[in-house]
């Protein structure tokens, strides 16, 4: 589908086959980007300096994506960081427990956990509480002032532990400024906080809404683990928990039209000629609920997945939740450790509980689309310790 607002032409793939002509096909005449002047990421040097938004594919960028693959999201790198998310995971669990039978905001609870797993593996800090103080809702503003300001100092002097693999060092070595450095680690931040905690936020309504899919995952969790607190290790384990993941990313990607595409040249797809710098949006929303592609698409099903080949890599182009390509999210590999881990200890730690006496069938799940694909009411439960 094509819309012409103004001058600009807009190009929108809604089918798995015009997401691998978009994604793969014609990849590298597609993976320019355009930034609108809205999003609330200002930044003089945003076009410059971010691995998001570079303009087009270039030896910058490039030298961008080697540092992220081999310094930060490498299979070594997360290995050497599972007892931060493991701590940190652990500390929600903990808050969560002193508020038994308390309403709670699940989503800003898992908010800070992930903030926290983030900023600690970068600068060994907390940016926020479980108890609103610190940082807080102003996390974004004050990443961006601090990259502003210059005040990200070295971060081995902040975290020894990880100073052969820190990500300054890296980036210093291959010759980055400050302000490239500076603009990476806010990508990091923003990127690597928003989109997880809303992915398990929709997965814990679903879980609230489909109580017999909570007990699959919990019988799994305790048939694997007993008593014990869930780990990374065990998550390979855990096929059932997988694809309940696998599932939430299918309804409710964080980014259901991806990130834009540009195109850096004229170019022919599926016999339309797509001109030089027209925009391209992927669908992955439409794709993933597509009847034509998943039976009975509406429901929640995570049964579908299991003995799939559907995976998070990119390579089916009827499932693409991190997207694919050049400009496919580099972060994936971080992600898909993380929510199920804490999605897993959520369930295995707590019965959990709908507020007054509202039916599950009366959760509120509609969306609301900003830089993610959000819940426009706050998923709120009451949790009680599981004896």
């Amino acid at each position: 589908m094509s819309l012409r607002l103004g001058t600009q032409i807009n190009i929108i793939a809604s089918s798995p086959e015009a997401a691998r002509e978009v994604l793969k096909t014609h990849d590298r005449e597609l993976s320019g980007r355009f930034i609108a002047n809205a999003i609330p990421l200002i930044n003089p040097k945003l076009n410059n300096f971010s691995l998001a938004a570079a303009p087009e594919c270039n030896d910058y960028w490039r030298s961008l994506r080697a540092i992220c693959k081999a310094d930060v999201f490498s299979a070594k790198i997360l290995e050497s960081q599972n007892h931060i998310r493991e701590k940190k995971v652990r500390e929600l669990v903990d808050f969560l427990g002193s508020k038994e039978g308390e309403l709670v905001n699940i989503g800003e609870a898992i908010y800070v956990a992930y903030t926290n797993i983030l900023t600690n593996a970068i600068f060994s800090v907390d940016f926020m509480d479980f108890e609103g103080k610190g940082i807080g809702q102003e996390l974004r503003e004050l990443i961006v002032e601090v990259v502003k300001l210059g005040m990200i100092p070295d971060l081995s002097s902040f975290y020894p532990i990880i100073k052969a693999l820190d990500i300054q060092d890296a980036m210093i070595k291959d010759g980055f400024t400050n302000d490239q450095i500076s603009q990476l680690i806010l990508d990091l931040l923003i990127a690597g906080t928003d989109s997880s905690s809303m992915v398990t936020e929709w997965a814990m309504a679903e879980l609230m809404r489909n109580q017999d899919v909570m007990h699959k995952i919990r019988e799994e969790i305790e048939s694997e683990i007993g008593t014990n607190i869930v780990k990374e290790s065990h998550l390979s384990h855990l096929p059932y928990l997988e694809a309940c993941v696998k599932e939430t990313l299918r309804l409710y990607p964080p980014g259901p039209l991806l990130i834009l595409h540009r195109a850096i040249q004229t170019c022919q797809v599926m016999g339309y000629t797509i001109p030089k710098d027209s925009f391209i949006s992927v669908n992955i929303w439409a794709i993933g609920r597509d009847p034509m592609v998943f039976n009975d698409p509406l429901s929640f099903k995570p049964e579908r997945f299991l003995d799939s080949s559907l995976d998070f890599k990119g390579t089916n182009f009827d499932y693409t939740p991190f997207g694919a390509g050049r400009r496919g999210c580099p972060g994936q590999p971080l992600a898909t450790r993380q929510v199920p881990l804490i999605l897993a200890s959520l369930v295995h730690s707590f019965d959990w509980f709908l507020p007054g006496s509202m039916k599950s069938t009366e959760l509120d799940m509609n969306d609301h689309f900003a830089i993610t694909l959000k819940k426009k009411q706050p998923l709120q439960l009451i949790p009680k310790r599981r004896k």
